[in-house]
């Protein structure tokens, strides 16, 4: 036998590969043929934790890919320094006092579905968050010295979280869970906005695709029913009820049809050819009793009033006395043809929203349907485009036609967005850019007054939700008044509201118009705002007050001044080309809504000294009058001047101020537009 020196082997071919390097392809197979076995050997436990993990590492990098962010509802419950950078509000405070819905137990808002779709929706989700507690004592008052301690804060905002094609998270302050109706008003698509404005603006007579008379036909049983006023009950009402129709008389025989009556010369002045004087009195009528006077505007209106005029119109305007009036005349008298006029003239004014911010251009064409800014300026004012949401909305309301409510919306979405200094806005907003002016005046009078008056009216009006960017921005604009814009006199200490002038020189100067800031204060601490504002409603009316008994013939000056020190020798004081008072009804206003609210008849006296002294001073033949000088009793300068306003308002809060009943307009249920036209308060 042959001796050998080696052993000899008999290897599978797959051993014979690996060992040999074979093909590339072989390879791969031997690999995956050990993972598997390997994989086999394992114990199913361990398998099924491998699978677990890899599935959750999956699903966590699908939250990070750009255009797909998500955020967890529970992160919204993270206090404000907390919050990721992309939903975290800027300045957000804490809210020392509360709606009395508010205060009931706080609770984490766990189940929220997905808002509802709607051509308004992009199936954005709607976050709400736990409202803060309390945290400062209720009855902690402004700073004695000239600059107030910061006294109101904010809870923090609920959020809507809308994402957008390009991956950015935009957030909107939200409030209750809404409804599909709420829902498609609140979130916007500018595609189906325009598209909308653009099919009520070719079709004014049409609602919803339909003539406007039949669509009403169709809401019947949902129309306003009449109220019932009893008229004057006592000789003060009665005193103004006789100046109402005074007016009325020279307007009918002097300007009848026309917007104002000048009632020193015996002729009318024409504004925009609405009619002003008779559509902004129907309520006022109607709510004294006048039945003739009433049915016979009742009948101009059915008649005259029309809207397809080639003339240009202050939107603003229109908005608050010729909108705002048919509304109230509607809601009072529950006749409809004030609701089918109100729904032309509001698809006449849609034009004004088709700028590129979806801020309002001031001025448009009624007949043209066609709008700008205005001549003078690219910039609208800011309380113009701000102090139009009341009307608009319920105008949506009242037709259940969409559109007017979500361009206003809009409005104030875009506004609220904004930048603010200590929630005080400048005066002016470009409705091209959709921001404000630089350097503009910050005030509570022209141009900026109704900003203000409208944050807390318009959350009035829909029902006083809780975290609501509305009563949130309006909390904050009343603690910047009260650290930037308050002041005292340096001798007798009167209180009063100035301006910064390039947004932060301030100027010791105050509008009558300002007066009105009394009442919506009240307002807003009768609906749950801190005792810091009734102080300063408290000490604001008595200052208003003081402009007009100080004042020779017990009216006040359009403009006054304060004194800063010592020097001057007046607390308060009016300069010659400030000296004049157009009937205005802001002061009145302020009386009525401390009356109607607290029941003390000591307003009621301080109003009848002030009716007394219209009635000696500008009570002419043909009506009431304006005046150039309230200086002097013996040279008052007539202007010859009647607006409209002082038989919609100043005479409509005098009687209502007079009355017995302090709940004949009973402010649970109406809120007034800045017109004094009574609107529905609506749940929500």
């Amino acid at each position: 036998m042959t001796k050998t020196n080696h052993v000899a082997l008999t290897l599978p071919t797959t051993s014979i590969g690996s060992i040999t390097g074979g093909a590339g392809g072989d390879e791969s197979n031997l690999s995956r043929k050990s993972l598997r076995r390997s994989w086999n050997q394992l114990p199913r436990c361990q398998r099924n934790l491998i699978i677990m993990a890899i599935t959750a590492f999956l699903f966590t990098a699908l939250l990070f890919l750009p255009g797909d962010q998500l955020i967890n509802i529970k992160d919204m419950h993270l206090k404000p320094g907390a919050a990721p950078f992309h939903i975290r509000r800027e300045n957000t405070l804490q809210n020392p006092h509360h709606h009395p819905n508010i205060d009931k137990e706080n609770k984490l808002y766990d189940d929220i579905p997905a808002a509802v779709a709607s051509p308004m929706t992009d199936g954005s989700r709607l976050i709400k968050t736990k409202p803060a507690k309390d945290k400062l004592d209720s009855n902690m008052a402004y700073a004695d010295g000239n600059n107030a301690e910061q006294v109101v804060n904010l809870p923090e905002t609920a959020a809507a979280i809308n994402d957008n094609s390009n991956g950015r998270i935009d957030i909107v302050n939200s409030i209750d869970q809404p409804s599909e109706e709420q829902s498609s008003l609140a979130i916007s698509d500018p595609l189906n906005i325009r598209t909308e404005l653009e099919e009520a603006i070719r079709q004014p007579f049409k609602l919803a695709g339909v003539g406007i008379e039949s669509h009403l036909q169709n809401m019947e049983t949902e129309l306003a029913k009449g109220q019932h006023f009893h008229g004057a009950t006592n000789e003060r009402q009665a005193a103004v009820v006789a100046a109402f129709k005074h007016s009325w008389a020279g307007y009918k025989t002097y300007a009848w049809g026309h917007d104002n009556l000048k009632p020193v010369s015996q002729s009318s002045h024409e504004w925009f050819g609405l009619g002003l004087s008779i559509v902004d009195s129907l309520d006022t009528m109607y709510i004294m009793g006048l039945e003739d006077e009433f049915n016979e505007a009742r009948d101009w209106v059915k008649n005259s009033l029309h809207f397809h005029t080639n003339r240009d119109v202050n939107l603003f305007e229109v908005t608050i006395r010729v909108l705002g009036g048919l509304l109230s005349a509607y809601h009072l008298s529950g006749d409809k043809m004030f609701l089918i006029k109100a729904a032309e003239l509001g698809n006449r004014l849609l034009p004004s929203f088709l700028s590129p911010s979806g801020i309002p251009y001031s001025d448009v064409n009624l007949g043209e349907r066609s709008a700008h800014s205005p001549k003078w300026s690219p910039d609208s004012s800011t309380s113009e485009v701000t102090t139009i949401q009341l009307e608009f909305r319920d105008l949506s309301r009242s037709t259940n036609v969409p559109i007017f409510e979500r361009v206003v919306n809009v409005v104030n979405d875009k506004i609220h967005a904004l930048d603010k200094s200590h929630g005080l806005v400048p005066i002016f907003i470009n409705a091209n850019t959709g921001t404000f002016r630089n350097y503009a005046t910050i005030s509570l009078g022209a141009r900026g007054d109704s900003y203000y008056e409208y944050l807390l009216k318009q959350w009035v009006q829909t029902g006083r939700k809780d975290n609501d960017n509305l009563i949130l921005d309006y909390m904050q604009a009343i603690d910047g008044v009260l650290t930037q814009l308050m002041r005292r006199t340096p001798r007798e200490h009167w209180v009063y509201i100035g301006e910064l002038i390039n947004g932060h020189d301030f100027k010791p100067k105050m509008d009558h118009l300002t007066c009105y800031l009394p009442g919506t204060l009240l307002l807003g601490h009768e609906n749950g705002m801190p005792d810091s504002h009734l102080l300063l409603a408290k000490d604001l009316l008595d200052t208003c007050y003081q402009t007009y008994i100080r004042q020779p013939t017990h009216l006040a000056a359009e403009i006054s001044y304060f004194a800063l020190n010592d020097k001057d020798d007046s607390d308060i004081y009016v300069k010659p080309n400030d000296a004049h008072n157009l009937l205005r009804p802001e002061f009145i206003e302020s009386l009525y809504y401390f009356y109607a609210l607290t029941g003390n008849r000591t307003y009621q006296d301080m109003g009848w000294n002030i009716f007394q002294a219209f009635e000696k001073h500008s009570k002419v033949a043909a009506g009431y009058t304006s005046l150039g000088n309230v200086k002097n009793t013996l040279n008052t300068r007539m202007r010859d001047l009647m607006e409209s306003f002082w038989m919609s308002e100043t005479l409509k809060y005098f009687y209502l101020l007079f009355s017995d009943n302090r709940k004949e307009i009973d402010l649970e249920k109406w809120v007034f537009n800045s017109e004094g036209h009574p609107l529905p308060v609506y749940q929500h």
